[in-house]
């Protein structure tokens, strides 16, 4: 079938099967099962469960914050870095653009830490690292200084991007991940729009204090993040992959309905942990899996990293840290107007990714994304054309503010959440820590080499014609999510996997599956 469209591959086929052994497909149940419609639905300890897996989820998603705080914050505050340690050009360009660059080694230790310590202690570790990072900005006395404390918070936010999404999506019902995998997502933008406020409200004090408090401010949410950790449990499908069987069973116990179903999805996440084939799969490194990937694997690759660069090649980096560069070129040329326009950009980002959260498991994702990819490439090309033609006239500047603010509702509305929940869900247990980092690596590349390059591209095709090849490049995505991407609205992450096999590779894990059920009555 070659890579994945839009239509659903598993459609008509009964039992849906991947590589290693699943349920069902309609009620996602083994073939022995007996459990009736009854005991599947309780609606008050389904209350229950919903709102503990809500928390849990809004707790995994307060580093998020972080990341997006720094990246808000630093938009503005690089006006008064640039005045106070007289740094140049290309300074500004490092400085900004070496957060995505340096943040990659977190993503890819992330998925080796997530293997090995937990979800949860990854998502803690992340949390120290950036704190300490952005503790050594605040306090720096030079652009050195400043650099280590930046690599620092970079390592930190590597590591938040990728578990964050991924520890959502393990505890998260099939009918609500994508809602609630997009929680990170709109913190980022709740950050973002907090940094944008704190620009504006210290923007008044002098150049050597005002950006050193913008960047402190940020040390707050620690604390809320240390309380989150005595709250959330540790995945369950991380616990049955370290053999502790008790352990996760007890937290399926807090996130689902009845005690039957929670030994149906126990009985699931083994068998998807490959331990009903434990000699199969133990012989078989993870990164040699997706280094020499088979082709489901591979169709899964292109579509989880391909998202995660498109996310960022499109230019959203580049239009939330440099907002204000973008409206002074438009005519904007008080510092105090530059900031308040920028908050208007944080409030839309902010009111458009919420309205993204009650439509993603409504809509599905690929509706979202076409929405998400053609508005953003209109919005890429007005503004290309109000700084060409309209620039420092008063309706040049209106569109350019409205180009800039539709550009980011459109991202938060599809591309941004989906990114995240695409490359949480679609990618099989064993692999998809590893796979995860791979692509949360993907996308801080694609982040840094955009945003370090940004001045400078400008200087060499002004910044009407930057936003025009980003327009171009938001064509391509259209492209991509139409031929690469599936719909995996309000499917089971076991069951995701059959949506990259063919037919035929569907029927040889059939046979997989009757040998392995053969097997475990054996033993």
């Amino acid at each position: 079938m070659g890579l994945v469209g839009g239509q659903d591959t598993g459609k008509g086929r009964g039992n849906g099967v991947s590589e290693i052994p699943l349920g069902t497909k309609i009620k996602y149940l083994r073939m022995d099962s007996d459990i009736t419609d009854e005991e599947m639905s309780l609606p008050n300890e389904k209350h229950n469960s919903g709102k503990y897996v809500f928390a849990c989820a809004i707790f995994a998603s307060l580093n998020s914050v972080l990341l997006g705080y720094d990246v808000g914050v630093m938009s503005g505050a690089i006006l008064f870095i640039q005045e106070d340690l007289k740094i140049t050009e290309v300074q500004q360009e490092v400085l900004i653009g070496i957060l995505s660059i340096i943040s990659l080694l977190g993503s890819l230790a992330g998925g080796k830490t997530s293997d090995a310590l937990g979800r949860k202690w990854t998502i803690a570790l992340a949390a120290i690292v950036f704190q300490t990072g952005a503790a050594v900005m605040a306090l720096a006395p030079s652009f050195q200084v400043l650099m280590i404390g930046r690599l620092l918070a970079g390592v930190g936010i590597g590591f938040g991007v990728m578990i964050a999404p991924l520890y959502i999506a393990e505890i998260s019902p099939a009918m609500a991940r994508g809602s609630l995998t997009s929680f990170p997502e709109i913190f980022i933008n709740l950050g973002i729009l907090l940094g944008y406020i704190s620009n504006y409200a210290f923007s008044g004090l002098s150049p050597h204090i005002s950006w050193r408090v913008m960047l402190g401010v940020g040390l707050i949410p620690s604390i809320a993040i240390a309380f989150a950790l005595f709250v959330i449990p540790e995945s369950p499908r991380w616990l049955v992959m370290q053999n502790r069987i008790d352990e996760a069973r007890a937290v399926l116990l807090k996130i689902n309905d009845t005690e039957r179903e929670v030994e149906e999805k126990l009985s699931e996440i083994q068998a998807a942990a490959g331990m009903g084939s434990a000699e199969k799969y133990e012989a078989k490194a993870v990164w040699h899996e997706m280094l020499c990937p088979s082709p489901p694997i591979r169709r899964m690759l292109i579509t989880g990293c391909g998202i995660q660069i498109f996310q960022q090649v499109t230019g959203i980096d580049t239009t939330v840290y440099y907002s204000p560069t973008i409206f002074k070129n438009a005519g904007i040329t008080s510092n105090t107007e530059l900031l308040a326009a920028t908050v208007a950009v944080g409030f839309t980002k902010t009111l458009f990714i919420l309205i993204a959260i009650f439509l993603i498991d409504k809509l599905g994702r690929k509706p979202l994304l076409y929405v998400s990819t053609i508005g953003m490439t209109t919005c890429l090309f007005g503004l290309s054309l109000s700084l060409a033609f309209l620039g420092h006239e008063k309706v040049g500047i209106i569109l350019a503010i409205l180009s800039v603010c539709g550009n980011v509702a459109f991202f938060s509305v599809g591309l941004g959440p989906i990114c995240w929940v695409l490359s949480s869900e679609i990618f099989p247990l064993r692999l998809r820590a590893q796979a995860s980092a791979l692509g949360a690596v993907g996308s801080r590349i694609s982040s840094g080499f955009i945003s370090m390059s940004f001045l400078s591209v400008t200087q060499a095709i002004t910044v009407s014609g930057t936003f025009f090849v980003f327009g171009i490049i938001s064509c391509s995505a259209v492209a991509f999510v139409h031929y690469c991407v599936p719909e995996t609205k309000g499917k089971t992450l076991e069951e995701i996997e059959t949506l990259f096999q063919t037919e035929e590779e569907v029927q040889g894990s059939e046979v997989e599956l009757g040998d392995v059920e053969r097997l475990m009555q054996k033993s």
